[in-house]
């Protein structure tokens, strides 16, 4: 506070002075410097891990509609299926001038049913698609959170080592930090 040509430091302005004239400590400098790389890179792959759990999210979504209409074309399948057995049925119990109408009724029913089967096994392929999609989506969600859960210990190891000045702890920082670059390396290039 300052009054009538009278200045009070407090002990905060001594250090920021002190540290302001001697240019800090190295260790103090590398570990702010490290923490600000670390909390960027951070926050990238924090993102990463979000886009990629919303991409599996929506996969998954994308393979249960698949799925759905799958079912739809077994059922109409199911149906063909039906109505191709009682065509067979009445040509079997139908006088001999009548077989050959039910005998067309058979074969188109026949016909529409592989054109069906076709078609629902597609979407089951389709479907299996985006589940395999939606499950490497999830892995690569859970290698983004691997690697941001590293960094963020290593900023906290970072808080630890400056407080308590110990060279272990930074050494410690830089190999945790080093830990969760390598996880997100490997969730980048989809190991």
């Amino acid at each position: 506070m300052s009054g009538h040509g009278f200045h009070v430091h407090g002990p905060h302005d001594h250090e920021l002075e002190h540290a302001a004239q001697h240019g800090g400590d190295s260790m103090t400098n590398q570990i702010a410097m490290f923490t600000a790389i670390i909390a960027t890179v951070g926050a990238i792959f924090s993102y990463m891990g979000g886009a990629t759990q919303a991409n599996a999210g929506l996969y998954k979504n994308n393979a249960a509609i698949k799925k759905t209409e799958a079912s739809n074309q077994w059922n109409y399948f199911q149906s063909k299926s039906t109505k191709q057995s009682l065509a067979e049925l009445a040509r079997d119990l139908a006088p001999e001038d009548k077989k050959a109408t039910y005998q067309a009724k058979v074969e188109r029913y026949d016909k529409e049913k592989n054109e069906i089967k076709v078609v629902a096994d597609k979407l089951e392929a389709d479907a299996k698609q985006w589940d395999e999609q939606s499950d490497e989506q999830m892995h690569l969600h859970h290698r983004w959170a691997q690697s941001t859960t590293a960094l963020q210990v290593a900023i906290a190891l970072a808080a630890i080592a400056l407080l308590t000045k110990k060279r272990w702890l930074q050494y410690g920082m830089f190999g945790v930090a080093g830990v969760g670059v390598a996880i997100g390396a490997a969730a980048m290039l989809h190991i």
